[in-house]
């Protein structure tokens, strides 16, 4: 069984996650979500990457894919002739940060991406970037590929000026986004560019198709809404979930002591797909998710999160 990964990678340059800590250099974007997907698929499945990375940071990029024990045999990013992208991360708190991004990794079009989704038994989608896909190329993906397709908006929903600064805005036509998924992840602030009401928010995700929409909290969990008789792929796959009602409910977070909150939402984002996708119900794989999100919270770097998500000691300085 072979789960798709779609993103991008980025080189963090982290400031003022530790006020007294110098400043750090490490793998963030989805490699965040590439050691969650590591740690949580069920036997018998493979990490497929559908990942563009620079030139200038393919060596690394080959390195973090070898400590990948899911990895599917021959899996690599594909390099492009262009500089990686990078981000400046400045956290403003222990969960709000300002990010200003640079790179060129350009996102993938149909023509490419068509012919590497074929034998797929499900996608994860995070972007990452915000250019991973443009809008025609998601809707060509929901209508050639009938598998399950998770998708983390994040930054898809900033905008980025000349400055590089991100910023949050709102999608221009927010239903044919969110048509394109089965299962869409945002967090708090990200929910509120689609509407102020975050009832009217969940009722036009479920009426184009979404099936559970995911909103997390940071500290306090996450929300889900399940559309009526979807409780996991394996129940709707079988037609076991029963009811006809619309569900939701706030699954809490463990309590930790986090050290880094870098990265959470894409290992949650991760977890619960490969949960999902394995058959868990939905609240199963929500809980989970958002326990190896604070296992997450709790390290420092990307580099080899799979096998300590996995409850191997942490080293001092944490994943780096």
């Amino acid at each position: 069984m072979k789960l798709g990964i779609l993103g991008s990678l980025v080189w963090d340059e982290i400031h003022g996650r530790d006020p007294a800590a110098p400043v750090v250099e490490e793998w963030g974007g989805i490699a965040y979500a590439l050691g969650g997907l590591d740690a949580a698929l069920a036997p018998g499945w493979e990490i497929v990457p559908l990942i563009k990375v620079g030139s200038d940071l393919r060596e690394r990029a080959a390195e973090l894919f070898r400590s990948l024990a899911h990895l599917v045999p021959g899996g690599r990013a594909v390099e492009v002739p262009v500089p990686n992208n990078r981000v400046t991360l400045r956290y403003q708190s222990a969960e709000r940060r300002c990010e200003r991004m640079s790179g060129g990794v350009p996102g993938w079009t149909w023509a490419e991406l068509g012919p590497m989704v074929r034998d797929l038994d499900g996608l994860y989608l995070n972007f990452i970037s915000g250019f991973e896909l443009e809008l025609g190329t998601a809707q060509a993906l929901r209508q050639a590929y009938r598998g399950p397709i998770y998708a983390d908006l994040h930054s898809l929903l900033f905008g980025m000026p000349q400055d590089g600064v991100r910023h949050l805005r709102p999608l221009a036509d927010p239903g044919a986004w969110l048509a394109c998924f089965d299962v869409v992840q945002m967090n708090e602030d990200e929910m509120a560019m689609f509407g102020p009401d975050p009832l009217s928010v969940a009722a036009l995700a479920l009426a184009v198709g979404v099936k559970l929409l995911v909103v997390t909290l940071a500290g306090r969990g996450a929300v889900y809404v399940a559309a009526p008789g979807f409780d996991g792929f394996g129940q709707a796959a079988t037609g076991r979930a029963g009811g006809a009602a619309i569900r939701t409910a706030r699954i809490p977070a463990p309590s930790v002591d986090a050290v880094d909150p870098t990265g959470c939402g894409d290992v949650f984002g991760a977890v619960l797909a490969a949960r999902l996708v394995a058959g868990d119900p939905v609240e199963a794989a929500v809980a989970e998710a958002n326990r190896l999100a604070a296992r997450n919270a709790a390290l420092r770097g990307a580099g080899r999160l799979g096998s300590l998500l996995r409850g191997a000691l942490v080293p001092a300085g944490g994943a780096a």
